[in-house]
Formats: structure tokens, C-alpha cells, sequence
């Protein structure tokens, strides 16, 4: 997909799944430029997610949701992901 359509893509695909109550998706490529992983066109990114999907998972588990509910583009679109999942009572 088109480099500029990939933050609402993620946005989107983060909402239907995980139902988050706060979400921040930050492209972050412009800091990667020449980075060998920059270099196939796949986009760095960081993610802020609030969602009681997160409830009673360890941070692991809830990165394994965040890339479940991306699917295909983590292998398309995404080369590097930052995450930072946490349930709403966590984020105060």
C-alpha cells in the first residue's frame, strides 16, 4: 500500500480488533532512512494502544495481539513496530 496510507491502515485494523479506548500511531520512517530494513519500503512505527482487550495478559501476549490483529501488512507493510499496550486502569 501506499507509504502515506499505512498509518490510517493501522489505525483501522487496531480499532476493529482491539476496541481501544486511546490509540496513537506514529510513523516513524523518517528517522530509519538508509536503515538496511527502510531500505525494501516497509514503514517503522510506534503504537499506543489503551484496550481492556489487554486485561490480564502479560506484555508479551498483548505484542502478539497487536500483531494478530495487523496480519498481513507486519510482513508487507511494517518493518519495525514499537508498542506500547496497556489496559485502561494502567493508563489511569
Amino acid at each position: 500500500m501506499p507509504r502515506e496510507q499505512r498509518p490510517a491502515a493501522i489505525r483501522a485494523a487496531l480499532e476493529q480488533a482491539l476496541r481501544p479506548t486511546a490509540l496513537e500511531v506514529v510513523d516513524e520512517s523518517h528517522k530509519h532512512a538508509g536503515h538496511a530494513g527502510a531500505r525494501d519500503g516497509r514503514g517503522h512505527f510506534a503504537v499506543h494502544i489503551v484496550s481492556e482487550a489487554f486485561a490480564g495478559l502479560a506484555p508479551l501476549a498483548r505484542h502478539r495481539r497487536v500483531y494478530a490483529a495487523l496480519g498481513t501488512m507486519m510482513e508487507t507493510d511494517i518493518h519495525a513496530l514499537s508498542i506500547q499496550a496497556r489496559t485502561p486502569t494502567e493508563a489511569g
